[in-house]
């Protein structure tokens, strides 16, 4: 199995208890540089693993391939942690050694942890409130969409159906014993509360 582990922003406190757990349980722990090698430090003996901050895709694709080879043959032993700044599923590391597994090891179970991301720890930091929709951009095409507070989640997907989105989630009260994961566009209720959240994908 191979999690990654969102370790927050960079200071140490602003680990969660999860986090901390799975880096305390795990068999082998990765980190993408010095920086997540220190956070994890106090609670794993973690290995860097080299991904070069370059532009050359075929040169990236076979340090990606590289790395994974060495993830999966530990992570078909026992638990493999990945850590890294952040979270994992927001412009990570991870999610492209994520995209690599996928499709080369079909057999290797893959779960996520999230860290406080660049994203809210920005807001904390700069003491900047956020109280209307935003975006978030790094420059590429926009992908993705999520609307919070989805109390009309059926209307939301024809809406952006129209916008040209063609995959969506539907989410209520993650995390929560009542956790709802619908990925099934025929199944998305008609209505949702203060908690429910519409993920769309282009």
């Amino acid at each position: 199995m191979l999690i990654g582990v969102g370790l927050g922003p960079g200071d140490p406190e602003l680990l969660t208890l999860k986090a901390v757990d799975i880096l305390k349980k795990s068999d082998k722990v990765y980190v993408p540089g010095q920086l997540a090698k220190d956070l994890v430090a106090p609670y794993s003996d973690a290995e860097i693993l080299e991904f070069p901050m370059i532009k050359d895709i075929e040169t990236l694709n076979s340090h990606w391939k590289e790395s994974a080879d060495r993830i999966a043959e530990e992570a078909r032993k026992g638990t493999v942690a990945f850590g890294l700044i952040g979270d994992p599923n927001f412009f990570s590391t991870f999610s492209h050694l994520k995209k690599v597994i996928q499709k080369h090891y079909l057999d290797i179970e893959l779960s996520t942890v999230p860290g406080i991301s660049s994203i809210t720890s920005f807001a904390a930091r700069t003491d900047s409130t956020i109280d209307r929709s935003f975006e978030v951009s790094d420059g590429s095409e926009i992908m993705y969409k999520i609307n919070l507070k989805a109390t009309q989640p059926k209307k939301i997907v024809e809406n952006l159906e129209a916008e040209g989105y063609k995959k969506f989630i539907f989410a209520e009260r993650l995390f929560s014993d009542n956790e709802v994961i619908i990925r099934r566009k025929e199944e998305i209720p008609e209505k949702g509360n203060y908690f429910s959240i519409i993920y769309g994908k282009k």
